[in-house]
């Protein structure tokens, strides 16, 4: 396949930067590369190889030293907001927390507050409908603008086809789709629940910085919260090899830069294992666990 770059080191392209690198990559820079996906997907599928999706990087593990397949990186970047309507359309690779900063600096506009310094991009948002302290992607969501992988057309779906729920979307569910871009309403304030936590300084002073992609763990309830049973089986701060649970926050999964991906597997599995001996409770992966098992 004529676009493909071979034996592409992707270290950077996780915010655990384990070391792995691609069989085959490719990065979709304008929408004029959007076509290329579908033929390489085509190609891929006629092929028998396996394809993987990345954006901002910020929620998945990279567990494999080369990827046997390709990988497709999206880094499509451009956004506008009407102040008027108060319509924010955006390309799928911003950054959500960069968007947010600017709309209240640059367009007075504060409803996307709680996701000022939320790590991730807007694909990344709304195909794990991104959530923090009651404020949930889905919440503004009107449509996005898709890929349909399978037949080559582009698409839009509506909210009310997303079947959005707890940290998943139908894009999470279906795993057919390549988001270009989405559009949401931001005229009205819609909550999950309300909080009036300060969220910059909780995410400069009460959450740890380092190679991590934040929470891995989710919250098996409101009332039972990961980090919680972490610290109760004794594993705040354990470390095997190059990956530890920060001091910080114990549902924190980090990497110190030193070490290999099977550090990171042994230490979420020991977790696992511990909170359902002592709690009869399966701690449930937020962060992607990205293998080459097709």
């Amino acid at each position: 396949m004529k676009y493909l770059e071979k034996n592409k080191n992707i270290t950077e392209f996780s915010n655990f930067r384990t070391p792995a690198r691609a069989k085959y990559f490719f990065e979709v820079s304008s929408r004029s590369d959007i076509e290329k996906v579908y033929q390489i997907c085509a190609w891929a599928k006629s092929e028998g190889v396996s394809i993987l999706f990345i954006s901002g990087g910020t929620n998945m593990l990279f567990a494999f030293e080369e990827y046997d397949g390709v990988v497709i990186r999206n880094v499509l970047v451009w956004w506008n907001y009407d102040s008027e309507t108060h319509i924010l359309e955006t390309c799928s690779a911003e950054s959500i927390w960069e968007i947010a900063e600017d709309l209240e600096k640059k367009h007075n506009q504060d409803l996307w507050h709680r996701f000022i310094w939320l790590p991730g991009s807007i694909a990344g948002a709304v195909y794990g409908n991104a959530w923090c302290f009651g404020l949930e992607t889905e919440n503004n969501f009107v449509s996005c603008e898709v890929l349909n992988l399978e037949t080559g057309a582009i698409e839009i779906i509506l909210k009310e086809n997303m079947w959005f729920s707890y940290r998943s979307s139908r894009l999470k569910e279906e795993k057919k789709y390549f988001i270009i871009s989405a559009c949401f309403d931001l005229s009205e304030k819609v909550e999950k629940y309300h909080s009036d936590v300060d969220n910059i300084d909780f995410r400069e002073n009460k959450q740890p910085n380092g190679m991590s992609c934040g929470s891995f763990f989710k919250n098996p309830s409101r009332e039972q919260s990961a980090w919680y049973l972490i610290e109760q089986v004794w594993l705040k701060g354990y470390k095997i090899g190059g990956a530890y649970f920060s001091e910080k926050h114990a549902n924190f999964l980090m990497h110190d830069g030193q070490g290999v991906f099977g550090d990171m597997i042994d230490l979420i599995k020991l977790a696992q294992s511990k909170v359902r001996v002592k709690f009869n409770i399966e701690l449930e992966n937020e962060v992607q666990i990205i293998t080459n098992k097709k």
